[in-house]
């Protein structure tokens, strides 16, 4: 369930060669601590960040499913395996 204490990961003017490594530890950290829903804040400019948290969240083994938020684009929505 998102609230609004489901933890954030803000990427805003971060390198896209950061992504990934943030993006995983942040999963990690949230899985150890058995939170469910994440989410991931990309922004909506330019997509650079939207497409590299979607590679990213596709290679790892501990997501279950995500989408863009229906009602901030710049956000993704993550549910994590715990």
């Amino acid at each position: 369930m998102i609230t609004s204490k489901t933890p954030k990961l803000d990427l805003h003017g971060e390198i896209v060669a950061m992504v990934e490594v943030l993006v995983n530890e942040f999963i990690n950290d949230n899985k150890k601590m058995k939170n469910e829903y994440i989410i991931i804040i990309h922004g909506k400019s330019t997509n650079i960040l939207t497409e590299e948290v979607s590679r990213v969240l596709n290679k790892n083994k501990d997501v279950l499913e995500y989408r863009r938020n229906n009602w901030n684009l710049g956000e993704t929505i993550v549910k994590l395996k715990i």
